[in-house]
């Protein structure tokens, strides 16, 4: 898909597929032999997902999608580095994906332990851990300096809030890194949906919209 309303396309049929996982009436789409020989040979997937990689964000699951459907690239957080951003721009210039999706989550440990570590009294976590966690964590002190009228703490800001704002930081930092990317949004030929999974509902909501997509 390359026209002007792939974008739109490819993101109602992760919705249509959403609300299927919500409604306990998954179809489990594409995922027979068949289509496993089908896709041997090459892949054309409808979009590219960067999630965290939490155990409960299995995105074939969450968006009912089957084989050679979605591009996946995961690491705790969904953290940009260099590996993801080669990654999708791959799903993007060479796949032709016309959709990114990030997705985060609630109750996230990455966002919990970004948001721990800048107690006073936090102990120093191990260097790979803390680089991985490191990108969060201005979005938790822009958090808790926008509530410090309120008395906010890092015991008692709001984690959902965080993960919003460290979401919305993601994609930003996506389209600054990647001229590939962001050249595809600016023609109209891609499209990025930052959305947030909710554990105990199922449903992926959207926190923010880059391209041609109506929500």
């Amino acid at each position: 898909m390359t026209d002007a309303t792939a974008p739109q396309q490819a993101w109602e049929q992760l919705l249509a597929g959403n609300e299927r996982f919500i409604a306990g009436e998954p179809r489990h789409p594409r995922q027979d032999a068949e289509r496993r020989h089908e896709t041997a040979g090459a892949q054309r997937p409808s979009a590219a997902l960067f999630g965290c990689a939490d155990s409960r964000l299995a995105a074939e699951i969450i968006f009912d999608q089957g084989l050679g459907d979605l591009f996946v690239v995961r690491n705790a957080g969904q953290v940009i580095s260099s590996s993801v951003v080669g990654s999708l721009e791959y799903a993007v210039a060479v796949l032709e994906v016309p959709l990114i999706v990030v997705l985060g989550h609630d109750s996230c440990g990455a966002v919990r332990a970004a948001i721990d570590s800048t107690r006073v009294d936090a102990p120093p976590l191990p260097p790979q851990i803390w680089r991985l966690i490191a990108p969060i964590v201005p979005a938790v002190r822009r958090v808790l300096t926008a509530h410090r009228d309120e008395g906010a703490t890092p015991e008692t800001v709001d984690a959902q809030e965080v993960g919003a704002e460290h979401l919305r930081d993601t994609i930003a930092e996506l389209l600054h890194s990647s001229e590939i990317i962001s050249q595809a949004v600016a023609e109209g030929r891609l499209a990025i949906v930052g959305t947030t999974y909710r554990l105990a509902e199922g449903r992926a909501t959207v926190d923010a919209v880059i391209g041609e997509i109506t929500r």
